[in-house]
């Protein structure tokens, strides 16, 4: 019996002091500052700032040793979530990249709209400038229309007065030249106008365009207008129709000379005989 309770004892006693051990290891390290003398050893002067280690601490368990030092420790290891540099700069790189390209979409697609809101206006102003031609197209055929409507009911109410009545050839001549007239006026609203010649005028192959040449007696005729077919037209300095006329010629020696060519019934005549 006495034998088993002195083995309990000890038992007891070592199992006290582990405990003992252990927290102290737990425990936090004491405040520096003097310390009053104890049961180990004497105590440190009152000035004393030396901080005094419990002589138990040297016995500690280290966060090494400690069965659930990997339960208390706070850094996390690889399986928890922690990245090492190559991970962060891999992670902040994706990141980068998914933004740079989401900027670059938005900015393609403010190019798309640009571009969609350009073509709209270029199509808007090609119409207007489509129907500013259609107008400008309409105004410039106005006066003309007007003037052939004047010269249809001339024309045509003439035409049925001289079915029943047959005009005088004086009658006749001076409603063809208000008919003309009526024509140049309206040339003359889309900007060409009318030159006339005359016969005697030098011949300006830049305005004339000789139609027939006129055999003169009076050498002061040669190359002169001798007769006049039609009147010229011209756009500010720019001819745009040049008035056919007759040329004046004087008589050349060999014309003279050479034969008037013979008729056929003078030919006939001369094969008779």
């Amino acid at each position: 019996m006495a034998k088993n309770a002195k083995g309990r004892s000890i038992a007891g006693g070592y199992c006290s002091l582990m405990l003992l051990h252990v927290s102290s290891a737990q425990d936090p390290p004491p405040e520096e500052g003097p310390v009053t003398a104890g049961r180990g050893g004497p105590a440190e002067p009152p000035g004393s700032t030396q901080p005094v280690r419990r002589p138990e601490a040297a016995h500690a368990v280290g966060p090494a040793s400690r069965p659930d030092a990997a339960a208390h420790d706070p850094s996390p290891g690889p399986g928890h979530g922690a990245a090492g540099p190559n991970g962060v700069q891999g992670t902040d790189g994706a990141r980068g990249l998914a933004a740079e390209v989401a900027r670059l979409a938005a900015a393609v697609e403010r190019e798309h709209e640009r571009a969609a809101h350009r073509e709209t206006v270029i199509d808007r102003l090609h119409e207007d400038v489509q129907t500013l031609r259609r107008g400008e197209l309409q105004a410039l055929f106005e006066p003309v229309r007007a003037a052939l409507f004047r010269l249809h009911d001339l024309t045509g109410r003439e035409a049925r007065r001289w079915a029943d009545d047959p005009p005088e050839p004086a009658n006749a001549a001076a409603l063809l030249a208000a008919v003309t007239d009526e024509i140049a006026e309206a040339l003359a609203r889309t900007g060409v106008e009318r030159f006339t010649v005359a016969p005697g005028d030098p011949f300006d192959p830049a305005r004339h365009r000789p139609v027939a040449t006129v055999t003169v007696e009076d050498p002061a005729l040669d190359g002169t207008v001798v007769g006049v077919r039609s009147d010229g037209f011209a756009r500010a300095d720019r001819v745009v129709r040049k008035a056919e006329v007759q040329v004046g010629r004087p008589a050349r020696p060999e014309d003279e000379a050479e034969p008037a060519p013979l008729s056929r019934s003078d030919r006939a005549d001369r094969a008779d005989r």
